[in-house]
């Protein structure tokens, strides 16, 4: 019998990802829009699992997860937070309401995978060869082993791949010795095979015998015996010569398996190179001041660089407005910090089901599959700021009395840095320089503004 699960979430696209997902395991699927509605399916229905959204509108996913461990009826039911928010303490939250886990609304299939053999949903686990990584936000991720042969399986693989060949050689060249060692004795046994004598007529009697003739001795005809010696050579010399072809096109197969092996390496290498050659870019770029935020033209704007992926009022940009507002309490400011969010295109490679990714550095420029941003334009108002940016911003409006408040804005795709446009730039950009442009255009800008200003 299949497992039942349910999706709870108002963003009809996330419904459709995680429902392809999840059937392609054999569950079957019902999704509900908003937590409403997905209670009063409870009360229809028994799910194996649920994964719920956090912001909706009415109800929120947090609400509705008191709602249904509340109910006794459905508390034994898991719930898997399947949303945008990130963070330890989003994290703790969830799981002290009775959530088993998280999803990001990036998943991917190993993620879905993982939850469901945890879940015991599945009847038995065939994982690729991964390497763990880093989760972040309760999420799973994997990350592929890159294959490097160790020294003697590259031989040791080869031959497994043509022992059996030899050995049906072998056996075939043995039956094709055999016959023709028996062709070639029944030939010589009938050409060295004496002929009958002559039949010598016996003549009627007379008065007188004939006299006798002089008995010869027999003449023996010694049997050419060199086709017999060439044959056996011939067929002798046969398996050796196949050996020796087998040995040939063994070589060849080896030499070509090593070049593909340094061909391979090489790219890897290569990419890695390019990998480390934008980690610095941007790890220089972070640093040119401190905290790594980049310095604007403005004396009382900074701005912080987001990575495609991440929501933008989360992670470092989260940790640099709480040290920007504790300087500014500290020193008795009143006014407001305006934060701005802006959005850079990035180069990248996949599909809306499976999703996209980063595209290599080497890639042309014109042979990605999609130059935007398409984690961004996905999020509502609401997701561009994580749990703990809003819990910040609302303790900040009661510790100061409304003398210090912070103002958020999003003005969508502003470039900072001019992204290469003319038709002979164009055909020479890679996805690196591309997307090392975008990188500084996906940004946030914090700026303070003097009460009465």
């Amino acid at each position: 019998m299949s497992k039942r699960a349910l999706i709870v979430d108002d963003s009809r696209s996330a419904r459709v990802i995680l429902s392809r997902m999840l059937e392609g395991y054999g569950l079957q699927v019902d999704s509900s829009e908003s937590a409403e509605a997905a209670l009063e399916f409870l009360r229809q229905a028994r799910p194996d699992v649920i994964f719920m959204d956090h912001l909706m509108p009415g109800m929120d996913g947090f609400q509705a997860i008191q709602a249904i461990k509340g109910n006794p009826d459905t508390a034994t039911i898991p719930v898997v937070m399947y949303t945008s928010q990130e963070g330890e303490l989003y994290v703790s939250q969830a799981r002290a309401l009775g959530a088993v886990g998280v999803l990001p609304k990036t998943v991917k299939h190993a993620d879905v995978s993982r939850v469901l053999y945890q879940l015991r949903l599945l009847p038995e686990r065939r994982e690729p060869r991964v390497l763990p990584v880093a989760a972040q936000a309760g999420a799973v991720a994997v990350q592929l082993e890159p294959m490097r042969p160790e020294p003697g399986e590259l031989e040791t693989a080869i031959r497994t791949a043509v022992a059996p060949l030899l050995k049906e050689h072998t056996s075939e060249m043995r039956r094709f010795i055999l016959a023709s060692l028996e062709a070639f004795a029944r030939r010589i046994n009938t050409e060295t095979k004496p002929a009958a004598p002559p039949t010598v007529p016996v003549p009627a009697a007379t008065a007188e015998p004939p006299p006798p003739e002089e008995e010869q001795p027999p003449v023996f005809v010694q049997p050419k015996r060199w086709p017999l010696f060439a044959a056996v050579a011939l067929v002798a010399l046969t398996p050796t010569l196949v050996l020796a072809w087998l040995y040939t096109q063994q070589l060849g197969t080896a030499r070509a398996l090593r070049a593909d092996n340094t061909n391979l390496q090489s790219s890897i290498d290569a990419q890695q190179a390019q990998l480390t050659t934008l980690q610095q870019t941007l790890l220089s770029y972070r640093t040119a001041t401190s905290g790594g935020i980049v310095a604007s033209s403005s004396a009382n704007v900074a701005t912080e660089i987001v990575p495609y992926g991440e929501a933008p009022l989360a992670g470092s940009r989260l940790e640099h407005l709480r040290e920007m507002l504790a300087q500014l309490r500290a020193g008795n400011f009143r006014g407001k910090v305006k934060v701005t969010t802006f959005v850079g295109d990035f180069c990248l490679t996949g599909n809306g089901i499976e999703g996209y990714s980063m595209a290599a550095d080497d890639l042309p420029k014109q042979r990605c599959d999609l130059v935007g941003n398409p984690f961004e334009d996905s999020l509502p108002a609401a997701q561009r700021q994580s749990l703990a940016f809003a819990n910040l911003v609302a303790s900040l409006r009661q510790e100061s009395g409304g003398a210090l408040t912070v103002e958020v804005t999003h003005e969508g795709r502003r470039p900072a840095v001019p992204y290469p446009n003319t038709a002979e730039q164009l055909p020479r950009v890679t996805a690196g320089e591309w997307n090392r442009i975008a990188a500084q255009n996906n940004r946030v800008e914090f700026a303070t503004q003097p009460a009465g200003s």
